[in-house]
């Protein structure tokens, strides 16, 4: 598990972010956290990797990996996760 006790984080499907896809800025003019993308597009950014992915001809089994897809297109090595800021846990009663 990582730090969060989380399991498999990376590596068995591309996920689908909600930014769309354009050039990354230069490094100089990277935001300090959070980048969104252009404002405009069709292509959205998928990141992280996928089974399809081997170290032999892949270089994406990484969390920071990205890549840009359709939003109608059909692939099953795609997916998405549903996450929740942390400070909106809760706490179960012990």
């Amino acid at each position: 598990p990582n730090g969060y006790g989380m399991f498999n984080m990376t590596g068995n499907v591309w996920e689908w972010v909600a930014d769309r896809f354009g050039p990354l800025p230069k490094a100089a003019r990277l935001p300090i956290a959070d980048p969104t993308g252009p404002s405009v597009g069709l292509a959205r950014v998928q990141r992280g990797g996928s089974y399809l992915c081997h170290v032999s001809y892949c270089d994406r089994y990484h969390v920071h990996s990205r890549t840009r897809n359709d939003p109608d297109s059909s692939t099953a090595n795609c997916g998405f996760r549903v996450a929740a800021p942390s400070n909106a846990r809760t706490k179960h009663p012990a």
